[in-house]
């Protein structure tokens, strides 16, 4: 869907349509193509894309997550643990994962991925198939519903990408 560049770090940001059978498969493969990537520092994070209310939300949650590293004052030891957890607005790496983790069967996945190759995108496509940035636009009753999301907050926010990114701000002050 787009790339970006946050404190000199090079942030990309797709979506994908997979189906996936074995999650430790796929999470070696993500290892493996991360580690080989120039940089030394290529994260991917894999997500549940119905969690996600649109790019700006990955991206703020993506910068947040990059900021606390920065700071000393993540959450999780792994960057891409600590995007799952800005993007969920959780504090607790378990309820972020039971939100936005991915797991077996057929889903809408986003991929967030942090100083890897131009190419990032076309290796996992290898693995999750033809990326479909579309599953990235919010889902405003499935948000609704996974974050406790009222009407109200979304009137008053203006739209629920504004609701989520609020929240991921937020978790700055209680962490």
């Amino acid at each position: 869907m787009g790339q970006y560049t946050f404190m000199n770090h090079e942030i990309q940001i797709a979506g994908f349509k997979g189906e996936i059978n074995d999650t430790n498969e796929i999470m070696g493969y993500i290892r493996d193509i991360s580690s080989e990537c120039n940089s030394g520092k290529c994260i991917i994070q894999l997500l549940q894309a119905r969690g996600i209310a649109g790019e700006k939300h990955i991206l703020q949650a993506t910068f947040q997550a990059i900021k606390a590293f920065e700071r000393n004052n993540n959450t999780a030891k792994d960057m891409g643990l600590e995007i799952c957890v800005r993007a969920s607005s959780q504090r607790q790496i378990s309820r972020a994962l039971k939100i936005l983790g991915i797991g077996k069967g057929k889903m809408d996945i986003c991929m967030v991925a942090v100083d890897c190759e131009e190419n990032i995108q076309n290796q996992v496509e290898k693995v999750l198939g033809r990326k479909h940035d579309e599953v990235l636009q919010a889902d405003v009753d499935a948000l609704q519903e996974l974050y406790e999301i009222s009407p109200l907050e979304i009137t008053s926010a203006g739209n629920i990408e504004r609701v989520m990114i609020e929240r991921t701000a937020l978790l700055n002050l209680e962490i």
